[in-house]
């Protein structure tokens, strides 16, 4: 998109300001949201611009043109050459970053907050400014192809994108973020321009930012640099997967350990049963030492070094993986003792206490991760594209407490039938 000769302000007068417990909000009147969060004890300003488009909204033949585009934005501008790009933030002591997920795309940045004004007029630069120079592209189309084969080289990541593809087939879902070889070849401006067009929403884009400054100052500039940013609505349809079937899959590659990874689809976003099956699966095979699986497979066993458990919600189904790297001597026995935990949850209720121990887990680890503000800059965008506000922690808590034993046990019986878990399993060459 190009930039207007006459920068035009949005009228403060069609905006709106809503002030909540934990965050402030304003709409500039191209739709876009500006989410501040105020914290006194920092000089570190964090700041995104958050956009609701990934990969799943890429047709089959544009594949990796999410994460495509945000490798782009990094490589000139109308006013800027990727060099001082790189350096505006750098300079400061400051940091840029992107990333791209199945339906979301974020730059930001985080740098002392006397310099939040250069990182907003970055951050706006880049988002919406960026000129995509042909020789640009063909460098950073080689840079792409050596990030995919790094991640085909590492079995633990590479079976994490295969899985997707068998939980998802056919669908964008299941597609790798990073593309194909072939889709990544075929690129150019014309396909970057393209699919910003048909997928950019003024309106499903939000600037979040944590800091000390006031709201009143965050506005202000976030208007100088994106009020001028045309108001665009789309007309983009996102497809839901078609009917699920499970299915198995082994394949053979050249490392030592054997890999497997088994799940199935799970609750969408907007289900009254995330946050509960999200408990689940903390229980199971979350970060703690003291997840069931990792109870029963390292330290009571010794079969496995790690083992994850992990679930992500999208608009319309969701994903639940178990992940793990043990022997090929002793996959069918770490299978087993998954299985075996699986079965506990759906036919053992927890007990008062070990209801207790696990709400006052989870709650002390989403507690952990909101201390973060450069976390919880990127949750509060996430956050309001995908549900229109932000829980704060204690209506989060809230929510925990009145979870009980019964209710995710009439979950585990949904979610934790092994007929209805895909299998992908990487074996070391013969």
């Amino acid at each position: 998109m190009k930039r207007n000769n006459v920068r035009k302000r949005g009228n403060p007068k069609t905006s709106t300001l809503t002030l909540t417990e934990e965050y402030q909000l304003h709409t500039l009147a191209n739709g876009i949201r500006i989410a501040h969060k105020q914290v006194p004890y920092t000089q570190i300003a964090h700041c995104g611009i958050m956009l609701d488009i990934g990969s799943r909204d890429e047709l089959p033949h544009q594949q990796g043109l999410a994460h495509f585009w945000e490798h782009m934005a990094f490589k000139g501008t109308e006013r800027r050459s990727s060099y001082h790009i790189i350096n505006r933030l750098e300079n400061v002591g400051g940091e840029l970053n992107a990333y791209t997920t199945k339906e979301k795309i974020c730059f930001h940045a985080s740098v002392l907050d006397d310099h939040f004004e250069k990182a907003m007029d970055l951050l706006a630069d880049i988002t919406f400014h960026s000129v995509f120079p042909d020789k640009q592209i063909e460098r950073e189309r080689n840079v792409i192809l050596e990030e995919m084969s790094m991640y085909v080289d590492s079995p633990e990541d590479a079976i994490q994108d295969d899985f997707d593809q068998l939980v998802f087939p056919d669908h964008a879902l299941g597609n790798n973020i990073l593309g194909t070889a072939e889709t990544v070849n075929s690129f150019g401006r014309a396909e970057l321009h393209q699919f910003i067009n048909d997928n950019v929403d003024t309106e499903q884009i939000v600037v979040s930012s944590v800091s000390r400054l006031p709201f009143s100052k965050v506005i202000r500039i976030a208007e100088k640099y994106l009020g001028d940013v045309p108001h665009k609505k789309t007309s983009r349809i996102r497809q839901a997967p078609a009917l699920y079937s499970p299915l198995k899959q082994q394949k053979e590659r050249s490392m030592s350990q054997a890999q497997c990874a088994m799940g199935q689809p799970a609750y969408a976003l907007l289900d009254d049963r995330r946050l509960p099956f999200f408990m689940l699966v903390n229980l199971l095979g979350g970060p703690g030492m003291n997840s069931r699986f990792n109870l029963s497979l390292r330290e009571k066993y010794g079969f496995v070094y790690s083992i994850e458990g992990n679930y992500t919600p999208y608009l319309d189904t969701g994903f639940m993986g178990i992940f793990f790297g043990t022997e090929q001597k002793q996959l069918n026995k770490s299978i087993s003792l998954i299985h075996k935990e699986l079965k506990r949850v759906r036919e053992v209720p927890l007990s008062v206490l070990q209801l207790h121990q696990t709400k006052v887990q989870l709650m002390g680890q989403l507690a952990m991760s909101e201390e973060s503000n450069m976390s919880f800059m990127l949750m509060m965008a996430k956050s309001l594209l995908d549900t229109g506000r932000v829980d704060t922690l204690p209506e989060i808590f809230t929510e925990i407490e009145q979870i009980t034993s019964s209710e995710l046990q009439e979950i585990a019986i949904d979610m934790f039938n092994e007929q209805n878990f895909s299998y992908l399993t990487f074996l070391p060459e013969e």
